[in-house]
């Protein structure tokens, strides 16, 4: 077995605040094996775990050399265990701002990230999936990978949103064109497209505050209220 890093002793004194994603996992898994260090068996589960849903989490870590079902399932027991300790159902997204520490995570990626949240009538979050990793483009999304999921969970409304590395906040005419696109096929399956986002470190752009949904219409409201 691999020696394991000091990450305990610096936890212990720092906090849980202090670690990396990678180094939690380090904690959780314990130790690497005799060819794949922790750290680097780590590394690799963080760049699965945000690109993979939670269905498919324990086959996809399973696929990395050093993670057997045994670390595959401890891992993913632990993310849920750490969604169901923080969930609020009483929480009511009713602005853009509202989404925005739900997605957090993925404007720090150097890959751009799409992701769709679902939510209830009372615009409460039923799931947050991934739909796209690493393909620059959101014209590449087809309506039915959108909205196959959401109409099985009954969802009311979904909220779009995906990250810029280059950390320009801003869309392309792509954007804007599949999102209107996206929006009116919205409309026909019965699940509302309340926003789309984009994020980076530092900001956010609302489609919805900047007058973009819905599309080609006057409408002055910012929130998700029930329309």
């Amino acid at each position: 077995m691999s020696e394991k890093p000091d990450v305990r002793n610096l936890v212990l004194e720092n906090g849980l605040s202090y670690p990396s994603e990678a180094e939690l996992i380090m904690l959780i898994v314990g130790c690497g094996t005799k060819s794949v260090p922790i750290e680097k068996l780590a590394e690799q589960a963080v760049k699965v775990i945000l690109k993979t849903n939670p269905p498919e989490l324990v086959s996809e870590l399973q696929k990395i050399k050093g993670i057997g079902q045994t670390k595959a399932l401890t891992i993913a027991a632990a993310l849920e265990l750490g969604r169901r300790m923080n969930r609020t159902p009483q929480a009511i997204l009713k602005k853009p701002r509202d989404v925005l520490p739900y997605v957090r995570q993925y404007a720090m990626q150097p890959t751009e990230h799409m992701v769709s949240v679902s939510l209830n009538g009372m615009r409460e979050v039923i799931s947050i999936r991934v739909l796209s990793v690493g393909s620059g483009n959101t014209a590449v999304l087809r309506p039915r990978e959108i909205f196959s999921e959401p109409l099985k969970e009954r969802a009311s409304a979904i909220v779009l949103c995906h990250n810029h590395p280059s950390g320009l906040c801003l869309p392309s005419e792509q954007d804007v064109a599949t999102t209107t696109a996206l929006y009116k096929a919205a409309l026909l399956v019965g699940v509302a497209l309340l926003d789309h986002l984009i994020i980076t470190k530092n900001s956010y752009f609302s489609f919805l505050e900047h007058g973009l949904l819905p599309p080609d219409e006057a409408d002055d409201s910012m929130s998700y209220e029930e329309l």
